[in-house]
């Protein structure tokens, strides 16, 4: 992009250049050599066009989880969480093995160990993981000698992502001088579930979360 001077205005398109007004500075610059009508029907844009695809799932389905978490994700303060929870989205979206490129999704890469880990291991924002503190295995969940807390609100979470939406349920549970503790099944087995939890202390003060 380039400025000009001349007694003529000159606006629109002139050959391979583009005249037009910016700011009230006449401007002028070559046209772009992008092509919509190109972008989505010639074979050597195949590539861009699933990167696209996909980028766009785990944007959407990241910004679903993040939604129904919203009242906890505050907490952390962490102005680029949009941008580190889309980056995990489309690392456990990689993971799914079963779709062709370019309809990968987060869904199927949740269903292998790895991608459920990598949510586990999730930092939001500078609060302690609940992974260090809680574990849960058939809707019980365990306390290690490091967590503190006497009670945790845990939120199932129902994901739809073909819609992109979410159901969720919130339980509070108290362990009562107990490592381990039940909690109620809201939804099938069938469905994709996922299992958030919070830990706060004596305050009320969040001194973990995330998903177990």
């Amino acid at each position: 992009m380039a400025t000009y001077e001349s007694i003529i205005k000159i606006t629109g398109t002139v050959g391979d250049l583009v005249f037009y007004t910016l700011n009230g500075k006449n401007v002028v610059r070559k046209k772009s050599g992008f092509n919509k009508a190109a972008f989505k029907k010639n074979p050597s844009y195949e590539k861009v066009r699933q990167n696209s695809s996909e980028f766009g799932h785990c944007s959407k389905i990241g910004k679903t989880i993040r939604k129904s978490l919203e009242i906890y994700s505050k907490e952390a303060g962490d102005p680029l969480l949009y941008q580190k929870f889309a980056k995990v989205m489309t690392m456990i979206k990689d993971l799914d093995t079963i779709s062709e490129r370019g309809k990968r999704t987060v869904e199927n890469g949740l269903k292998t160990e790895e991608g459920r880990q990598f949510l586990r291991e999730f930092q939001l924002g500078t609060v302690n993981k609940v992974s260090d503190s809680v574990r849960m295995k058939n809707h019980v969940l365990y306390k290690n000698d490091l967590c503190t807390s006497d009670h945790a609100m845990i939120l199932t979470l129902k994901l739809d992502s073909e819609n992109f939406s979410i159901e969720n349920n919130e339980e509070t549970v108290r362990w009562n001088q107990q490592q381990e503790k039940s909690f109620k099944k809201h939804f099938s087995d069938d469905d994709l579930l996922l299992y958030f939890v919070v830990l706060k202390n004596e305050n009320d003060k969040i001194t973990h979360m995330g998903f177990v």
